[in-house]
This record gives structure tokens, sequence and C-alpha cells, in this order.
């Protein structure tokens, strides 16, 4: 299948394949300073929680680069207060603050400043290649729930490569089962109000050579009472302690429906998404967007002028309609607070 990379670095910049064009136009974005790396990530050029943690770990390279000095003290400082800046970017996706963490880490455990930067950069590469090979886990761990040949699993946002440094969470999970020669139909939602669903996970299965419907959000509760969902399976940006899930706005509704019509409900995602010091949802904090993006879609208004809108970016799924939690080191089912632990202690 085809592979699908959206994050590269080069050396000395930053390629993103921007998302805000897709799928009519792959144009590449180059970048060499962390702050519009940062920005890169607030305006969802780059997205997904894996994603956005790869880009933040080289933002604070692309941070080091600039400010590096030759007095370490007030090297390891301006590095913090670049990092403060990168982790607001965006403000519920854990791996983002996590990174640049990780990477503070590096540099503040080097007392040569010379060293700082290549061992930050080193960091950021081992970052990038670790997201790979945890995704490809998730999705060994996760194929096996796959559903049978002729049923069908429905996915939510997106959740491939895209939102990734490749391979994928949810997306990779279905993919994984077409590799070991699955053949259930795939369903996945447009996604609104942004369509990463209807832009981004459609031209992903596209490029993949896998076949999938695409609906309206508002069809999938008819879907499952008809038959058509034999299981759901979404990612997400922050897992509380407790197995609480925050993800894209609309995976609550699309739980609660699961739960109603007796299917299994799945959340894919790696250990570094688990936030153990969070006990559960309510300690999430959730991101709440510009109105215009739900008033406009690609600049063309589609609500009348001076239309109040309410635009949050995601939603709490409780860990009840969750049927179970798929990671790189395990398949975790209830209790939450249990199982999750013992997976991020393993990872």
């Amino acid at each position: 299948m085809k592979e699908i990379r959206p994050i590269n670095w080069t050396g000395s910049r930053l390629e993103l394949l921007d998302q805000t064009r897709l799928p009519h136009e792959q144009v590449t974005v180059n970048i060499s300073d962390y702050r519009v790396a940062a920005a890169a990530i607030t305006d969802m050029r780059v997205r997904g929680a894996p994603a956005i943690g790869v880009t933040a770990a080289y933002a604070m390279v692309l941070a080091a680069a600039e400010l590096q000095s030759r007095e370490r003290d007030h090297y390891i400082g301006s590095l913090r207060q670049a990092g403060s800046q990168i982790a607001a970017a965006r403000p519920t996706a854990v791996n983002l603050g996590w990174a640049v963490r990780r990477m503070l880490r590096v540099a503040e455990a080097e007392p040569d400043p010379g060293s700082i930067l290549p061992k930050l950069e080193a960091e950021a590469r081992r970052i990038q290649a670790e997201d790979e090979e945890i995704n490809r886990r998730i999705g060994e761990h996760g194929r096996v729930l796959m559903p049978q040949d002729g049923e069908g699993v429905l996915t939510h946002c997106n959740t491939g490569a895209l939102a990734t440094s490749a391979f994928g969470t949810a997306l990779g999970v279905i993919r994984a089962g077409w590799e070991k020669g699955g053949r259930f139909r795939v369903y996945n939602t447009e996604t609104r109000p942004w369509l990463q669903g209807a832009r981004l996970t459609s031209w992903e299965f596209q490029q993949l050579g896998i076949p999938a419907t695409l609906i309206a959000d508002s069809a999938a509760g008819m879907m499952m009472l008809n038959g058509d969902i034999s299981c759901v399976i979404t990612g997400a940006d922050r897992i509380a302690a407790n197995g609480d899930t925050a993800n894209k706005i609309g995976t609550y509704a699309l739980s609660v429906l699961a739960h109603e019509n007796g299917i299994p409900f799945y959340i894919a995602a790696p250990t570094s998404t688990v936030d153990l010091s969070v006990t559960d949802g309510s300690g999430i904090k959730i991101e709440e967007r510009p109105q215009h993006e739900v008033t406009a879609y690609g600049g063309m208004p589609v609500a009348p002028s001076g239309t109040v809108a309410y635009n949050p970016a995601f939603d709490v799924t409780p860990n009840r309609y969750i049927t179970a939690i798929v990671t790189e080191a395990a398949v975790c089912r209830p209790p939450f607070d249990d199982s999750l632990r013992r997976a991020v202690d393993a990872a």
C-alpha cells in the first residue's frame, strides 16, 4: 500500500503536507521558524495528536537552532520559553505538551551547550520513528477487533497517516485488517465542521486502495439501526486515567448510538495520549475554535450574517461507552484505571 508521510525533516527545516489544502491540492509548507511551526499546529495545517507531537518536537529543534547560546542557563531558559509557546498552540491534545517536555528533558540533561542542538535533533527523529513503529503495533493489536467480511466498520474524523508520522491509529487498525485479507465494509463520517473525514480520510482510503463509503455525520444512527455497522473505531487526543476519552467533536454521540444499538465502540491511540495525571474526563480542557469555522466553509458563508455559533473542537466520551482502548502495548479493557496504567508501564 502507498505510504503517506506528512512530516519530513530535512536537517535544517520542517516540511509539512498542508492538510488545509487537501484533497484538491498537495502543497508542502517549508518551516524554519519554531513560531511558524506552532502556528501551523494552531491553524490545523498539521493535526492529529501524534502528528502534533512530532511537529512540536521538530519545532523545539528549530527553537534550539535559533536561540543557541554559549551560556547554558540562558540557553535552557530560552528553550523553556519557546517550549511554552509551542505547547500553547492547541490545548486538548496531550501529545503536544508531552513532546515538548520530552525535548526539554534532553536539553536539560546535556551539560555542553554546543551539544544541545544535535541531541535535540536526534531525539526528534527518534520520536518520529517511534511513532510509526507504535502505530504499526496498534494496528497489529487492533486488527483482530475488525468485523467479519461483509460487515461494516465506521470511523470518525481522520486517524490515518495524516494524523501521525505514518500508518495511523484507528485508520491504521482498519488498514492492518485489510492487509491481512479482511474484506469488511468501511464507512467514514464527513466530520463537521472541518470535514476531516470527507477531505482527509476519504483521500487516504483512496491512496491506500481501500474501498470506503462517506456518510453524513447524522446518518450514523440510522445505519447502526439498520445493521450496516458492526463496530466503531476512532482515535483520541487525550485519554484520562479512568478511560474517559477526548476526541473530535461528534465522537461522544457515536459512542451513545453504538451503545444503544449493542455495537462495540473502540478507541485506538498510543500510550503517549494517555494522561494518568487527569483522573477523569472532567479534567480535560476542551478547545473552542472560531465561530467562522461553523458559519462559513472555504471562505464561503453557509449561515446568515451575524449568526452566533458554538464551535468546540472535541468532546469527551465517558468510559462506560468504550468497549476497549487499543494501544501499542495491549488492548485495554475495563476497568481502564488498571489496564491503562499497565499499558503505560509496559510501553
